[in-house]
């Protein structure tokens, strides 16, 4: 298995040279602690934590996985004790806010933190992941009184959080949803019903698990109108308010599945459980969809995380491993000295990197919808995060499984086998592209409503930042390759865009047939925005700076063998619903 190294020294090149991220902090109220030496001393011990607990424990996790046993699940050696540092050391609490013990750090932070324990161990990341998504939507929607009951432990991380969404005839359809929520006249609800697939549903790495719910009331209309949030501790809490008897929700089975084999996926039962409603009655799916989006937005960053292990056990092995004969002096060579294996690895490295800008850069951009002091701002901000959620979500996945294919090809054979790492990190990423909605279900998101959304105003405001990309650095000569590949792809994205628009009018499933090969175009020309400003960057570091010359060289490699990809792209999104849909049912 290979060793994981925390790529801080890219983090802090995007934080402090890119983005100009202390400068920006400084101006949200808020954020103005968020100074240059604290991030670089937050992300420095977090790599330590990555590096040194969880990379340690990822291969026995997997090996292992958790285990069922007469209800109980009892996670693989080491996670526990891994967990209980975790929570000392502060992690949970990190970006939460401070109202319920939080340290109410930036986003962006948590961001390059989820990158970091998914590189090192994607199994472990989920329990504090769903725990923080839990959080947001219990302080976003749940009554002062529940707030105060069950927040604080829940930040510190002492109690954890899950999502109960998914039942087995209610998938991506939560209309279909057949959970029951009965009054009991005290204020809290009777939950009744059966959940699956839920992430750390059941686990011995904390006393108090706190499940978000969703049901139905007895006088609830059919469809998602008729759905509510209702919170469902494990157990209930006594007179002192901690947790006592266990509540009627219990754990039925963990899946026995391809990847992340530490982290339970459980069946949870609930039968007749004490549970509290958060947020308006019939107001359930909004109320969940605070948690969904920033689960979401983890999802990709676990890609991104993936995409960088997978590329540092490739290289590494590349410059150790001699096969064939050098093609300059004709001697033994390693094979980093082969074309065809560079290619692997380049791909998975600007995956990687492309994707870790745009993804920092859309958590300035979160950050800044939630701390700005200008109405307007904050809408500007918030906009450009709805456009984007989707893309991190899918193309962080969809990318993340490539580089790893592609790492996993440069071991050749070995690559297959266990004991080198590779094989995990593709079965581990492969949930990526399915959770939290598929990355079909990502693409109808943005094709079929943020691009029509206040008349397409988002993917207007989103082409405007590239042009004053474009703009600002015309006068740059150095930039030439960058600039002349970035307004290709705009110029194609807009084409392309408009184009698909326009078709919904004659041709309803259109955007449907089309949805993945535009997201993909989006996701390619934001990764060319990031390069071109990444490049811009890095060459006003000082000579001999490493950055200067491999930014540079690996921006070239995306826009001369990646970028290309969106002509073909565009006419396969273009070529409307006809040659997927002609062919009767009955032929498949």
């Amino acid at each position: 298995m290979p060793n994981y190294r925390a790529p801080v020294a890219d983090m802090l090149f995007l934080l402090r040279d890119v983005f100009d991220a202390p400068a920006r902090f400084a101006r949200l109220p808020g954020c103005a602690e968020a100074t240059d030496d604290l991030l670089a001393a937050i992300l420095e011990e977090a790599g330590k934590f990555c590096e040194n607990e969880l990379s340690p424990i990822n291969r026995i996790g997997d090996e292992t996985g958790a285990r069922f046993e007469a209800g109980e699940v009892i996670t693989a050696p080491g996670v526990r004790e891994a967990y209980g540092d975790f929570v000392e050391g502060g992690w949970p609490a990190l970006s939460l806010p401070h109202e319920h013990g939080g340290q109410g750090l930036p986003k962006t932070l948590q961001f390059l933190l989820d990158e970091m324990m998914a590189g090192a161990n994607m199994s472990f990341g989920l329990v504090p992941g769903l725990t923080r998504g839990a959080v947001e939507a219990i302080e976003a929607h749940a009554s002062p009184e529940l707030k105060a009951i069950w927040l604080p432990r829940m930040v510190s991380g002492e109690w954890t959080g899950a999502m109960g969404l998914t039942e087995p005839q209610a998938g991506t359809d939560l209309g279909l949803v057949r959970t029951k929520a009965e009054p009991q006249g005290d204020g809290s609800f009777a939950i009744t019903g059966t959940k699956i697939f839920i992430s750390a549903g059941e686990h011995d790495l904390a006393e108090n698990i706190v499940h978000l719910v969703l049901a139905r009331l007895p006088d609830a209309t059919p469809g998602t109108r008729g759905i509510s949030l209702f919170l469902v501790p494990k157990r209930r809490l006594d007179h002192d308010g901690e947790p006592g008897p266990r509540n009627h929700v219990n754990c039925g089975a963990i899946e026995h599945k391809m990847g992340i084999k530490a982290s339970p996926t459980c069946v949870m039962n609930f039968d007749g459980a004490t549970g509290w409603l958060v947020g308006e009655p019939g107001k359930g799916l909004a109320a969940m969809f605070t948690m969904m989006n920033a689960e979401r937005l983890m999802v990709g960053v676990q890609g991104i995380g993936i995409a960088e292990a997978a590329y540092q056990g490739a290289a590494a092995y590349a410059k150790e491993r001699v096969q064939g004969r050098d093609p300059a002096t004709g001697g033994p060579a390693a094979i980093i000295a082969h074309a065809d294996v560079r290619r692997n690895l380049l791909t998975a490295r600007a995956w990687a990197e492309g994707m870790r800008a745009l993804a920092v850069w859309t958590a300035l951009q979160l950050d800044t919808s939630l701390h700005h002091p200008d109405p307007a701002e904050r809408m500007r901000a918030d906009d450009l995060v709805a456009l984007i959620t989707p893309v991190i979500k899918a193309a962080g996945s969809d990318l993340g499984l490539e580089a790893a294919v592609a790492a996993q090809q440069v071991f050749g054979g070995h690559g297959y086998i266990r004991e080198w790492g590779m094989e995990q990190l593709v079965r581990d990423v492969r949930i990526t592209q399915i959770y939290e909605g598929t990355n079909g279900i990502q693409a109808l998101d943005l094709v079929g409503r943020k691009l029509h959304q206040d008349n397409g105003a988002l993917p207007t405001a989103f082409f405007g930042l590239i042009e004053a990309s474009l703009g600002a650095t015309a006068d740059r000569s150095e930039l030439a390759t960058c600039r002349d590949g970035l307004a290709r792809l705009l110029a194609v994205l807009r084409q392309t865009t408009q184009s698909l628009v326009g078709m919904a009018e004659t041709d309803p499933l259109a955007a449907g047939a089309g949805a993945t090969d535009y997201l993909r175009l989006f996701a390619l020309t934001g990764q060319g925005l990031m390069w071109t400003e990444m490049v811009a960057a890095a060459l006003l570091r000082p000579e001999g700076d490493p950055l200067r010359t491999t930014k540079p060289a690996l921006a070239d490699f995306f826009f001369t063998r990646l970028a290309p990809q969106a002509e073909a792209l565009a006419a396969s999104a273009l070529a409307g619903s006809r040659p997927v849909m002609s062919l009767s049912a009955d032929l498949f």
